[in-house]
């Protein structure tokens, strides 16, 4: 086997793959940016336009995704680190992740470093898409939850796969009970 192959079933590591990284830099640099305009050119409080459905709407959240947790950005900041050290041990626990699942860890760690970089220098998270009923949010929210979405079906279709592995296998045996035959 070339060395640049791994064997099928081997753990990769996060550092060692691209994906990760490139998504991780797409979602903190558009969420940084995003929220970089919205403070240049918005008051606190101030939309654009006015009313509608769809709106940008310059606010200060000091709590969780959706404005969940409000004034809790000291314990949130330590969190935000813990989710992070998680992620990894997640990742590496996982046996040759698909090309969603590596997009969603690099998804959920852009959108952590991207709030957690706001909660380090500003003391709040910038948050500006306004819509309908929803709370306002920013890209980091949305790549945290994107994230958390891909990966919640991974893990329910491999656990499905799983089940129907296990059930295929025991009914191709004889028996029907893992291929262990009664004799007598």
């Amino acid at each position: 086997m070339p060395q640049d192959e791994k064997p099928s079933g081997s753990r990769r590591s996060l550092f060692a793959d691209p994906i990760p990284w490139l998504v991780l830099a797409i979602a903190l640099g558009l969420d940084q940016l995003t929220k970089a305009l919205v403070v240049e050119n918005l008051l606190r409080g101030e939309s654009w336009p006015d009313d509608g459905f769809f709106r940008i709407t310059h606010a200060w959240n000091t709590g969780t995704a959706f404005s969940l947790f409000q004034d809790q950005s000291s314990l949130l900041t330590f969190v935000s680190f813990g989710a992070v050290i998680a992620l990894y041990f997640v990742y590496r626990s996982v046996e040759s992740p698909t090309i969603w699942v590596r997009i969603a860890f690099g998804l959920l760690l852009g959108g952590a470093f991207g709030n957690l970089i706001d909660r380090l220098r500003l003391g709040h998270v910038t948050d500006f898409v306004d819509v309908g009923p929803w709370p306002i949010f920013n890209i980091a929210d949305s790549s945290i939850l994107v994230g958390i979405f891909v990966l919640f079906l991974f893990f329910w279709t491999n656990q499905e796969q799983s089940k129907d592995g296990k059930q295929k296998k025991e009914s191709d045996s004889p028996t029907g009970s893992g291929g262990q035959q009664e004799t007598g």
